[in-house]
């Protein structure tokens, strides 16, 4: 099997796990606080690393400079990253911030042209512009589905999930650029969770107690606990390891092109299982960056 199909093949499995991730993540975030969520989360993944560093030493940067990019690196995919993300899936719907994520590649196409010299063809430029507009009609679909009462809160939980995209970007580039340097992607992932759970356990304990976080844990249902479980071992370490290997390998633009596969998987799961509407506003801004997504990657495969 060729590298590039090899690629294709560890993040069609990715997209799947994200997909399937936004719901859980809004279930379980009905037991669990989201920095507490996260503390447990990243708590599973710090130890399932040090296990694996205990067997298999890791390949790292050894230039300072290059230990101070992984390090950001760590704490913008972990505490920033995530912990936007979360927070904004706590005050908006899976379905929503599903499709919101899945327009991440906008962005990062951007961002390579920019960051990476990438070249973006005129009707690229075009369907990018049209995805961007159907993002902003999903940001503001709130104010226009009827229920007056919670648009703001649903507003502030979209505009977290883009901001959470606009780090991603950072990280698609940066990420990149480290893999280039020989940094292994299961200790790229591993790093990134350790730095996660050190720097997110004191936000966590500012804000919670320390006997009501271990209140919140044991108290909780299997069904949350799963939960956490799936996204600390399979969306997480699994996860990330196999993106990271897919990102090496390929473009960042070709990576991105995967995660508009997330809607697909979440839609079902949403809608049955958390019992979550399709609101107009919803399919508005779905078709208007479907149209754009579209019309940049007919004509990049044409090109």
């Amino acid at each position: 099997m060729n590298r590039r199909l090899s690629a294709y093949i560890l993040l069609l499995i990715v997209s799947i796990i994200w997909g399937v991730a936004g719901p859980v993540i809004k279930f379980t975030l009905g037991n669990f606080p989201p920095l507490i969520f996260l503390t447990y989360r990243f708590a599973l993944s710090a130890v399932v690393a040090l296990i694996a560093f205990g067997f298999h030493r890791p390949r790292l940067p050894k230039k300072t400079g290059e230990t101070v990019n992984v390090f950001i690196y760590g704490l913008l995919t972990s505490t920033v990253s995530l912990g936007l993300l979360f927070l904004g899936f706590d005050k908006t719907t899976a379905l929503t911030g599903t499709l919101l994520s899945a327009a991440g590649p906008v962005f990062v196409a951007i961002a390579g042209v920019f960051f990476l010299h990438e070249r973006v063809t005129k009707y690229e430029r075009v369907g990018l512009s049209i995805a961007f507009i159907g993002t902003v009609v999903t940001i503001v679909e709130p104010i226009f589905d009827g229920n007056r009462g919670a648009f703001v809160t649903s507003i502030e939980g979209n505009l977290l999930v883009v901001t959470s995209l606009l780090v991603g970007v950072v990280l698609a580039v940066q990420g990149k650029l480290i893999l280039r340097n020989h940094t292994s992607p299961s200790a790229l992932t591993h790093i990134s969770f350790l730095i996660g759970c050190i720097t997110i356990a004191p936000i966590a304990l500012y804000y919670h107690s320390l006997p009501e976080i271990i209140s919140t844990i044991v108290t909780a249902p299997l069904s949350a606990h799963l939960g956490v479980w799936f996204m600390a071992l399979l969306s997480g370490t699994l996860a990330y390891t196999l993106w990271h290997k897919g990102q090496k390998a390929i473009e960042i633009s070709e990576v991105s092109v995967f995660t508009y596969l997330y809607p697909i998987w979440a839609t079902p799961l949403a809608i049955f299982w958390l019992g979550e509407t399709i609101t107009p506003g919803f399919i508005a801004g779905a078709v208007v960056i479907a149209l754009g997504v579209v019309i940049a990657e007919r004509k990049k495969r044409q090109n």
